[in-house]
């Protein structure tokens, strides 16, 4: 009896654990199944038309399907690409003095009250043209893919100006068209509230009800077909819970999407705001009170904790990972890399706080990763998981296990990094 094989574009053979990370009933993993790995041991992975066709034993895999572009994986891990849920990765400049500042003892808060903070990156950015900004966050981006990160979000909000916001936009779809990493767009115009507003704020606010969220809805209907999201920085000092509803409230007029940062140094109620306006995400979450994250629980607002950030500051990470975990709330993790407190691409970084600060399983960190910060970011069809159909995004680990993405730190240990079924890297040529 002859046996039929099917021909696929490429096998990853030889594989010494491979985690599938599953979707939960279709959606991101969350409760009990939190931290299912779907872990499979001398594993294979079949890919055609840059989507995976099945992953499984070595022996069913390779019984069933043939490939002349075999990769020999030498009993390595190999996990779905990580996502990166919540990043600023755009920006000219930096800010190496406020580092020092705040190891002298001042606080993010008195940094920002003297001209410091977001709005010394607006000055720099505002001054930067379309090709540097470009050129930045493409570097930028390059770090991050030679780390694992295949799907990443990238928001706006060095701008705080219509040009230079429209810009940024224009930037990121560009990032996106050109380079191997999906990059999925947010507008944050409500990052801060610009130097020539800060006697006005509310001023601002109008200006971005009636004029920018409107641009960027032309702009969305020319250069985007996806979806595209809207943030504001809800936070004592910046944006009030009122502010930001109006904001939110334009922006669900205009077609787009909500995400909000909140509950970073104050909990002004801004996860209420966005739980009850149906946002994507809530993210930073370092004083939500215990209502809030049951509220979460009960939500399908997705939780995006970003450990980088308290670390980065040098304060305690105080995020409710615990509680938000128990009371069922989708947890998901993003790298916030940013100019002024977290300048790190690196998600295996963020994989390794997470189990340190937020006390998350190394199964639960990877979850948080990838299948739910890909729901977090409306791709948990398309990304974040290694079943068939899905986009054949993985990564091949210089590890055997995968809690050594965890319990490793400071070295890079991605050793083979596939997009849609092709190497980026290392580089081929």
């Amino acid at each position: 009896m002859v046996s039929h094989v099917s021909y696929v574009d490429l096998i990853v053979d030889h594989i010494g654990q491979l985690c599938v990370i599953p979707a939960y009933q279709g959606g991101p993993q969350r409760g009990e199944r939190f931290g299912d790995l779907g872990v499979i041991n001398d594993a294979a992975v079949a890919v055609r038309s840059g989507r995976i066709v099945a992953a499984g034993r070595h022996d069913l895999i390779r019984g069933e399907y043939a490939a002349l572009n075999v990769i020999d994986a030498e009993n390595r891990l190999v996990t779905p690409g990580l996502v990166d849920a919540h990043t600023h990765l755009i920006w000219s400049g930096d800010r190496a003095s406020e580092f020092e500042l705040r190891l002298m003892g001042a606080t993010y808060q008195e940094i920002a009250a003297a001209g410091g903070g977001i709005n010394r990156t607006v000055r720099e950015t505002r001054a930067a043209s379309l090709a540097d900004l470009f050129e930045g966050a493409e570097a930028r981006l390059n770090v991050a893919l030679r780390h694992g990160t295949t799907t990443l979000e990238c928001k706006t909000g060095y701008g705080l100006n219509q040009e230079t916001e429209i810009a940024m936009l224009s930037a990121i779809a560009l990032l996106d068209s050109e380079h191997p990493v999906d990059v999925v767009p947010t507008f944050l115009g409500a990052h801060d509230i610009p130097p020539e507003y800060a006697d006005n704020p509310d001023a601002y606010v109008d200006l971005l009800v009636d004029h920018i969220l409107p641009a960027v809805a032309v702009w969305k209907s020319k250069h985007w077909d996806k979806p595209l999201y809207c943030d504001a920085f809800c936070e004592q000092g910046v944006f009030t819970v009122a502010q930001t509803r109006r904001i939110f409230e334009k922006a669900l007029l205009c077609g787009l999407r909500l995400r909000l940062h909140a509950d970073e140094f104050v909990s002004l109620g801004g996860v209420r705001l966005a739980v009850e306006m149906n946002a994507a995400s809530v993210d930073h979450l370092l004083v939500t009170t215990p209502e809030d994250a049951r509220l979460l629980g009960a939500s399908n607002t997705a939780a995006v904790l970003l450990p980088a950030t308290p670390f980065g500051l040098g304060i305690a990470n105080t995020a409710p990972a615990k509680l938000l975990y128990e009371s069922g709330a989708i947890i998901a993790l993003g790298s916030d890399c940013n100019p002024g407190t977290a300048w790190c691409e690196n998600m295996q970084m963020s994989l390794a706080l997470a189990c340190r600060s937020l006390k998350l399983t190394p199964a639960q960190a990877l979850a948080a990763a990838t299948i739910n910060s890909a729901f977090a970011l409306d791709r948990g069809d398309l990304v974040g998981s290694l079943e068939p159909g899905k986009r054949a995004d993985l990564v091949i680990w210089d590890v055997p296990d995968y809690r050594h993405l965890a319990y490793r730190f400071g070295t890079n240990l991605a050793h083979t990094v596939i997009k849609d079924g092709q190497v980026v890297y290392p580089p081929t040529t």
